[in-house]
């Protein structure tokens, strides 16, 4: 915690939570306990970023891709959802954390969304900080509606092609005003950025670890802040550019 510098925080953290199942099989667990376990990790990294002050914490709770998973296992995966929601709702609040979500909400069992829809309306004035959930979301998805959107747009000549840039087209996606990732963690040691906020990602700074997500705590997120306080962001310009833009500002 001594080597975390506070002025150097990533403003929007993203993680893959990833490895849950893995726990659960390595202590001869159903896997349905290593989902349970980790939903207790959520609550705590929740909970450190909102004391940090992180601006914005998106966490890829269900992908697209997971509905193809064993309906035992997505129907309890949407039944601890739905438990998690209404378990942390008035504690979001108090904390003055802002819950969104991203994805396709609609394909969401209507007990789950409807319990979704309500915490997002009764957090929706808060401020402190924003807990963003990717649910039945996948990045190809989130590109094909933004640019399914501005087609429309085009063809009811409220945009004109000239008038497309990347800023443009970032508005047109589901993460519209919330600001691209500065870190994207991964737990359990997979090298791939699974269908997750392709666009966002761009300039991310992707950090993985072996640890799978119902042990990651909030030393490991931290560490993982650490690790991103290290590196030179430099966007496509070379370390002497970026040492002379700094000089400038100074």
């Amino acid at each position: 915690m001594d080597r975390l510098d506070k002025n150097k925080l990533p403003r929007h953290i993203a993680i893959i939570m990833d490895g849950n199942g893995r726990w659960a099989e390595k202590r001869l667990l159903n896997r349905i306990r290593g989902h349970q376990e980790g939903a207790n990790t959520v609550r705590e990294i929740v909970k450190t970023c909102r004391e940090l002050g992180i601006e914005v914490l998106t966490l890829y709770a269900f992908s697209v891709e997971n509905w193809d998973r064993p309906p035992i296992e997505v129907n309890a995966l949407m039944s601890l959802l739905r438990r998690y929601l209404l378990r942390e709702l008035d504690e979001m609040f108090d904390n003055d954390i802002r819950l969104t979500a991203i994805g396709d909400i609609e394909n969401l069992p209507k007990g789950v969304s409807t319990v979704l829809i309500d915490a997002m309306k009764k957090t929706k004035t808060c401020k402190g900080m924003i807990l963003n959930l990717a649910l039945s979301y996948g990045g190809r998805n989130d590109i094909l509606r933004a640019v399914r959107r501005i087609i429309n747009d085009y063809e009811l000549k409220k945009i004109k092609s000239e008038d497309i840039t990347t800023d443009v087209f970032s508005n047109y996606l589901s993460t519209a005003g919330i600001p691209d990732p500065d870190l994207l963690i991964r737990t359990s040691g997979e090298y791939r950025v699974s269908n997750f906020l392709l666009w966002q990602i761009a300039y991310t700074e992707i950090y993985i670890t072996e640890t799978l997500w119902p042990d990651f705590k909030k030393r490991d997120l931290i560490e993982a802040i650490i690790e991103f306080q290290t590196r030179e962001r430099r966007f496509g310009l070379t370390g002497e550019q970026i040492g002379d833009r700094d000089k400038n500002r100074a």
